[in-house]
Protein backbone atom coordinates (compact mmCIF):
# COMPACT_ATOMS: atom_id res chain seq x y z
CA UNK A 1 0.00 0.00 0.00
CA UNK A 2 1.16 3.52 -0.82
CA UNK A 3 0.25 6.81 0.81
CA UNK A 4 0.44 9.97 -1.31
CA UNK A 5 -0.34 13.50 -0.16
CA UNK A 6 -1.40 16.22 -2.59
CA UNK A 7 -1.65 19.96 -2.05
CA UNK A 8 -4.77 21.31 -3.79
CA UNK A 9 -4.48 25.08 -3.67
CA UNK A 10 -8.05 25.92 -4.70
CA UNK A 11 -9.80 23.27 -2.61
CA UNK A 12 -11.27 25.77 -0.17
CA UNK A 13 -14.68 24.23 0.49
CA UNK A 14 -16.42 20.88 0.55
CA UNK A 15 -17.74 21.13 -3.02
CA UNK A 16 -14.16 21.00 -4.38
CA UNK A 17 -13.51 18.03 -2.09
CA UNK A 18 -16.43 16.19 -3.67
CA UNK A 19 -15.17 17.05 -7.16
CA UNK A 20 -11.86 15.35 -6.28
CA UNK A 21 -13.78 12.35 -4.92
CA UNK A 22 -15.82 12.05 -8.11
CA UNK A 23 -12.78 12.43 -10.34
CA UNK A 24 -11.01 9.56 -8.60
CA UNK A 25 -14.12 7.41 -8.22
CA UNK A 26 -13.27 5.25 -11.23
CA UNK A 27 -9.64 4.66 -10.26
CA UNK A 28 -9.66 1.16 -8.74
CA UNK A 29 -6.22 1.63 -7.16
CA UNK A 30 -7.63 4.27 -4.79
CA UNK A 31 -8.63 2.62 -1.51
CA UNK A 32 -9.29 5.59 0.76
CA UNK A 33 -8.98 9.39 0.86
CA UNK A 34 -8.43 11.69 3.83
CA UNK A 35 -9.15 15.40 3.22
CA UNK A 36 -7.87 18.35 5.24
CA UNK A 37 -9.65 21.48 4.02
CA UNK A 38 -7.79 23.67 6.47
CA UNK A 39 -4.43 22.72 4.93
CA UNK A 40 -6.00 22.17 1.48
CA UNK A 41 -4.47 18.71 1.30
CA UNK A 42 -5.70 15.22 0.48
CA UNK A 43 -3.92 12.02 1.53
CA UNK A 44 -4.69 9.07 -0.72
CA UNK A 45 -4.12 5.42 0.16
CA UNK A 46 -3.65 3.49 -3.06
CA UNK A 47 -2.12 0.39 -4.59
CA UNK A 48 0.01 1.84 -7.38
CA UNK A 49 -1.15 3.96 -10.35
CA UNK A 50 0.23 7.17 -8.86
CA UNK A 51 0.66 8.77 -12.29
CA UNK A 52 -2.99 8.05 -13.14
CA UNK A 53 -4.18 9.51 -9.83
CA UNK A 54 -2.04 12.61 -10.28
CA UNK A 55 -3.25 13.11 -13.86
CA UNK A 56 -6.90 12.85 -12.80
CA UNK A 57 -6.46 15.42 -10.03
CA UNK A 58 -4.54 17.80 -12.32
CA UNK A 59 -7.36 17.70 -14.87
CA UNK A 60 -9.63 19.52 -12.42
CA UNK A 61 -7.46 22.63 -12.59
CA UNK A 62 -7.49 23.22 -8.85
CA UNK A 63 -3.78 24.00 -8.57
CA UNK A 64 -2.66 20.57 -7.39
CA UNK A 65 0.85 19.33 -6.63
CA UNK A 66 2.25 16.10 -5.18
CA UNK A 67 3.80 16.74 -1.77
CA UNK A 68 4.96 13.25 -0.85
CA UNK A 69 4.47 9.57 -1.56
CA UNK A 70 5.67 6.60 0.45
CA UNK A 71 5.02 2.95 1.14
CA UNK A 72 3.01 2.36 4.28
CA UNK A 73 1.74 -0.51 6.35
CA UNK A 74 -0.66 1.59 8.41
CA UNK A 75 -4.30 0.63 8.13
CA UNK A 76 -6.52 3.11 6.37
CA UNK A 77 -9.95 3.78 7.80
CA UNK A 78 -12.82 2.80 5.55
CA UNK A 79 -15.16 5.73 5.01
CA UNK A 80 -18.67 5.64 6.41
CA UNK A 81 -20.58 5.72 3.12
CA UNK A 82 -24.01 5.93 4.75
CA UNK A 83 -22.93 8.76 7.05
CA UNK A 84 -21.36 10.63 4.15
CA UNK A 85 -24.53 10.31 2.06
CA UNK A 86 -26.59 11.70 4.95
CA UNK A 87 -24.27 14.69 5.24
CA UNK A 88 -24.33 15.27 1.49
CA UNK A 89 -28.13 15.23 1.46
CA UNK A 90 -28.21 17.74 4.32
CA UNK A 91 -25.85 20.25 2.71
CA UNK A 92 -27.46 19.71 -0.71
CA UNK A 93 -30.89 20.63 0.66
CA UNK A 94 -29.49 23.65 2.53
CA UNK A 95 -27.71 24.94 -0.59
CA UNK A 96 -30.65 24.29 -2.91
CA UNK A 97 -33.05 25.89 -0.44
CA UNK A 98 -30.98 29.06 -0.31
CA UNK A 99 -30.65 29.01 -4.10
CA UNK A 100 -34.45 29.30 -4.28
CA UNK A 101 -34.56 31.97 -1.53
CA UNK A 102 -31.77 34.11 -3.03
CA UNK A 103 -32.99 33.77 -6.60
CA UNK A 104 -36.52 34.79 -5.57
CA UNK A 105 -35.46 37.69 -3.36
CA UNK A 106 -32.82 38.74 -5.90
CA UNK A 107 -35.42 39.06 -8.65
CA UNK A 108 -37.89 40.87 -6.36
CA UNK A 109 -35.26 43.26 -4.96
CA UNK A 110 -33.62 43.70 -8.40
CA UNK A 111 -30.23 42.68 -6.98
CA UNK A 112 -27.83 40.95 -9.38
CA UNK A 113 -25.54 40.23 -6.43
CA UNK A 114 -28.20 38.04 -4.82
CA UNK A 115 -29.06 36.37 -8.14
CA UNK A 116 -25.39 35.59 -8.73
CA UNK A 117 -24.93 34.32 -5.17
CA UNK A 118 -27.96 32.05 -5.65
CA UNK A 119 -26.24 30.46 -8.65
CA UNK A 120 -23.14 29.90 -6.53
CA UNK A 121 -25.38 28.07 -4.05
CA UNK A 122 -26.85 26.08 -6.94
CA UNK A 123 -23.34 25.22 -8.14
CA UNK A 124 -22.50 23.68 -4.76
CA UNK A 125 -25.85 21.85 -4.69
CA UNK A 126 -25.09 20.40 -8.14
CA UNK A 127 -21.71 19.09 -6.96
CA UNK A 128 -23.27 17.47 -3.88
CA UNK A 129 -26.04 16.06 -6.06
CA UNK A 130 -23.53 14.65 -8.52
CA UNK A 131 -21.71 12.96 -5.65
CA UNK A 132 -24.95 11.34 -4.52
CA UNK A 133 -26.62 10.37 -7.78
CA UNK A 134 -23.45 9.18 -9.52
CA UNK A 135 -22.89 6.46 -6.91
CA UNK A 136 -23.18 3.06 -8.56
CA UNK A 137 -23.57 4.57 -12.02
CA UNK A 138 -21.54 3.56 -15.03
CA UNK A 139 -18.63 5.77 -16.06
CA UNK A 140 -20.53 6.88 -19.17
CA UNK A 141 -23.58 7.88 -17.13
CA UNK A 142 -21.45 9.75 -14.58
CA UNK A 143 -19.81 11.73 -17.35
CA UNK A 144 -23.20 12.46 -18.91
CA UNK A 145 -24.60 13.77 -15.62
CA UNK A 146 -21.52 15.95 -15.07
CA UNK A 147 -21.68 17.34 -18.60
CA UNK A 148 -25.39 18.21 -18.36
CA UNK A 149 -24.91 19.86 -14.95
CA UNK A 150 -21.88 21.83 -16.15
CA UNK A 151 -23.62 23.18 -19.25
CA UNK A 152 -26.76 24.03 -17.24
CA UNK A 153 -24.71 26.03 -14.74
CA UNK A 154 -22.67 27.66 -17.51
CA UNK A 155 -25.83 28.75 -19.35
CA UNK A 156 -27.42 30.29 -16.26
CA UNK A 157 -24.22 32.15 -15.35
CA UNK A 158 -23.75 33.44 -18.92
CA UNK A 159 -27.34 34.73 -19.01
CA UNK A 160 -26.78 36.43 -15.66
CA UNK A 161 -23.57 38.06 -16.87
CA UNK A 162 -25.37 39.38 -19.96
CA UNK A 163 -28.08 40.80 -17.71
CA UNK A 164 -25.42 42.65 -15.68
CA UNK A 165 -24.08 44.23 -18.88
CA UNK A 166 -27.61 45.20 -19.94
CA UNK A 167 -28.24 46.88 -16.59
CA UNK A 168 -24.96 48.79 -16.74
CA UNK A 169 -25.89 50.15 -20.17
CA UNK A 170 -29.57 50.75 -19.38
CA UNK A 171 -31.28 52.86 -16.74
CA UNK A 172 -32.35 50.30 -14.16
CA UNK A 173 -33.96 50.97 -10.75
CA UNK A 174 -31.91 50.74 -7.55
CA UNK A 175 -31.73 47.35 -5.84
CA UNK A 176 -33.21 46.97 -2.35
CA UNK A 177 -30.07 47.15 -0.20
CA UNK A 178 -31.93 46.01 2.92
CA UNK A 179 -32.99 42.73 1.31
CA UNK A 180 -29.47 42.23 -0.06
CA UNK A 181 -27.87 42.56 3.37
CA UNK A 182 -30.38 40.47 5.34
CA UNK A 183 -30.59 37.58 2.86
CA UNK A 184 -26.80 37.50 2.39
CA UNK A 185 -26.25 37.34 6.16
CA UNK A 186 -28.64 34.36 6.28
CA UNK A 187 -26.82 32.73 3.34
CA UNK A 188 -23.47 33.26 5.07
CA UNK A 189 -24.87 31.58 8.20
CA UNK A 190 -26.10 28.66 6.06
CA UNK A 191 -22.66 28.23 4.46
CA UNK A 192 -20.97 28.36 7.85
CA UNK A 193 -23.40 25.73 9.15
CA UNK A 194 -22.66 23.47 6.17
CA UNK A 195 -18.93 23.77 6.88
CA UNK A 196 -19.57 22.95 10.52
CA UNK A 197 -21.57 19.82 9.62
CA UNK A 198 -19.02 18.61 7.08
CA UNK A 199 -16.09 19.12 9.43
CA UNK A 200 -17.88 17.65 12.44
CA UNK A 201 -18.79 14.59 10.39
CA UNK A 202 -15.12 13.74 9.84
CA UNK A 203 -14.10 13.59 13.48
CA UNK A 204 -15.38 14.56 16.89
CA UNK A 205 -12.66 17.16 17.33
CA UNK A 206 -12.50 18.51 13.78
CA UNK A 207 -15.64 20.66 13.99
CA UNK A 208 -13.62 23.47 15.57
CA UNK A 209 -11.67 23.72 12.32
CA UNK A 210 -14.75 25.06 10.55
CA UNK A 211 -14.15 28.50 12.04
CA UNK A 212 -10.71 28.49 10.43
CA UNK A 213 -11.99 27.89 6.90
CA UNK A 214 -13.83 31.18 6.54
CA UNK A 215 -11.63 32.05 3.57
CA UNK A 216 -13.71 29.76 1.36
CA UNK A 217 -15.17 31.24 -1.82
CA UNK A 218 -18.75 30.84 -0.63
CA UNK A 219 -18.34 32.94 2.49
CA UNK A 220 -16.21 35.54 0.68
CA UNK A 221 -19.01 35.86 -1.89
CA UNK A 222 -21.63 36.25 0.85
CA UNK A 223 -19.49 38.98 2.41
CA UNK A 224 -19.13 40.64 -0.99
CA UNK A 225 -22.90 40.88 -1.44
CA UNK A 226 -23.28 42.29 2.08
CA UNK A 227 -20.61 44.90 1.30
CA UNK A 228 -22.33 45.70 -2.01
CA UNK A 229 -25.61 46.30 -0.14
CA UNK A 230 -23.88 48.70 2.25
CA UNK A 231 -22.22 50.53 -0.68
CA UNK A 232 -25.55 50.80 -2.52
CA UNK A 233 -26.93 52.50 0.60
CA UNK A 234 -23.93 54.84 1.00
CA UNK A 235 -23.45 55.75 -2.68
CA UNK A 236 -27.09 55.67 -3.78
CA UNK A 237 -25.89 53.75 -6.85
CA UNK A 238 -26.62 50.30 -8.26
CA UNK A 239 -23.03 49.98 -9.51
CA UNK A 240 -21.62 48.10 -6.43
CA UNK A 241 -24.34 45.45 -6.80
CA UNK A 242 -23.61 45.04 -10.51
CA UNK A 243 -19.85 44.78 -9.95
CA UNK A 244 -20.25 42.08 -7.29
CA UNK A 245 -22.80 40.29 -9.47
CA UNK A 246 -20.39 40.26 -12.42
CA UNK A 247 -17.51 38.93 -10.30
CA UNK A 248 -19.65 36.15 -8.83
CA UNK A 249 -20.96 35.15 -12.26
CA UNK A 250 -17.35 34.77 -13.42
CA UNK A 251 -16.64 32.55 -10.38
CA UNK A 252 -19.72 30.44 -11.18
CA UNK A 253 -18.65 30.13 -14.83
CA UNK A 254 -15.23 28.94 -13.68
CA UNK A 255 -16.94 26.39 -11.45
CA UNK A 256 -19.02 25.18 -14.39
CA UNK A 257 -15.87 24.50 -16.40
CA UNK A 258 -14.51 22.47 -13.49
CA UNK A 259 -17.66 20.35 -13.45
CA UNK A 260 -17.30 19.83 -17.19
CA UNK A 261 -13.78 18.51 -16.57
CA UNK A 262 -15.40 15.66 -14.62
CA UNK A 263 -16.97 14.57 -17.90
CA UNK A 264 -13.59 14.00 -19.58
Amino acid sequence: MEKSTFKIQHMDCASEENMVRMKLDGVTAVKSMDFDLQKREVTIFHSGELETIEAHINELGLGSSLLSTESTEEDFVAEDAQGQRKLLWTVLLINFGFFVVEMTTGIISKSMGLVADSLDMLADALVYGLSLFAVGSTVTRKKGIAKASGYFQLTLAAVGFIEVVRRVIGDEPMPDFGTMIVVSILALAANAFCLYLLQKGKSKEAHMQASMIFTSNDIIINGGVILAGVLVLLTDSALPDLIVGAVVFVIVIRGAFRILKLAK
